[in-house]
């Protein structure tokens, strides 16, 4: 079985269209995480509202709740002692329609935080701000969370990928505390916006994959923080964020498309790109009257605009949530 083109899937457009939505929640403007949990439920979240949502694979708002964060960035559902929980990554400020969808004053100061709560909101642990010099000139904003799962067979490590703030990686041992700090020079060079990460595991040896998005790259690293390789400058242009099916990665590109590498981190193939949608006006919205921004009017089905959150279900279907006003969630049946 392989999942090489659009051909093997089905385009599900406007999956969570069963959920009634909120002005404050079509006017927010996108840009949220996604993960899967064990039986088999969908979690991202609403921007506008703040609001975790669980939906079940066929997009029904099975749960939701509005949780003490501003944005849940980055989604993680971690196992821990036969229960799941949320990491989640808040990068600490988002852009508002009463600010003409700028960021508010006072935002490039905020710092956000990196927490793990339970399924309705229950906070378990924060982890501390990191110790390192950068954040003597430069705000904390995580923008992904990876967990090296006990279940699993890891050590309860938990990563965390600065992508907003000050372009680092931190590891955080289980209980918390601050441990190490990578920034891509033990490696292929300088981080330049470490957006998401994963701890994947389809080979021997898990790795740490670092999507070194605005250079156009991935950096792999061992669970040690030692540098492995670096790879993708040929085919990758924005990588936001990782899923694993089987022996393949998908990759979520912002500029409207994913992308598909098997276990060598070669190139497979391009799914549902939109080559014209980042050369828009306002992308990834759209320029109205007087310099305002407004939802895009041309979302296609079968293009995308904006990838940002993904999930992949046991089945290899795969769910998107776009970065843009009013979100748009999507679901890509596996077909053969």
């Amino acid at each position: 079985m392989t999942l090489n083109d659009s051909d093997n899937y089905h385009w599900i457009e406007e999956w969570d269209a069963s959920r009634e939505r909120t002005t404050e929640s079509l006017s927010g403007w996108a840009h949220p995480g996604m993960d899967v949990t064990e039986n088999q439920r969908i979690v991202t979240c609403d921007s506008g509202e703040s609001r975790i949502l669980v939906f079940s694979l066929d997009g029904e708002l099975e749960s939701s709740w509005v949780g003490d964060f501003t944005d849940a960035h980055g989604i993680s559902v971690v196992k821990e002692g036969g229960t799941e929980v949320l990491w989640i990554a808040d990068n600490g400020s988002k852009r508002k329609s009463e600010h003409s969808y700028e960021y508010p004053p006072g935002a490039d100061q905020k710092s956000g935080r990196v927490f793990k709560c339970k399924f309705g909101g229950e906070e378990l642990l924060e982890l501390p701000f990191p110790e390192h010099d950068a954040y003597k000139q430069s705000r904390y904003s995580p923008t992904s969370v990876a967990v090296d799962e006990i279940f699993d067979g890891g050590t309860g490590d938990v990563w965390v990928a600065d992508g907003y703030g000050a372009s680092l990686v931190h590891r955080f041992s289980k209980d918390g505390s601050y441990m190490e700090t990578i920034d891509g020079t033990e490696g292929e060079g300088r981080f330049d916006c470490p957006h998401g990460i994963i701890i994947d595991r389809r080979k021997p040896s898990a790795e740490l994959y670092v999507a070194d998005r605005a250079n156009s790259r991935v950096q792999v690293y061992n669970l040690n923080g030692e540098f492995l390789r670096s790879f993708g400058s040929p085919f990758l242009n924005t990588p936001s964020g990782f899923s694993v099916y089987q022996d393949l990665m998908i990759v979520a590109e912002l500029d409207s498309k994913l992308t598909i590498l098997n276990c060598d981190d070669q190139f497979v193939e391009y799914l549902f790109m939109d080559e014209e949608a980042p050369n828009r006006p306002g992308w990834p919205n759209e320029e109205k009257k007087e310099t305002t921004l407004g939802r895009p009017s041309d979302l296609h089905p079968g293009k995308f605009n904006s990838p940002h959150g993904m999930t992949i279900d046991k089945d290899g279907n795969i769910y998107v949530a776009e970065w843009l006003i009013g979100g748009r969630m999507t679901k890509l049946r596996r077909t053969r």
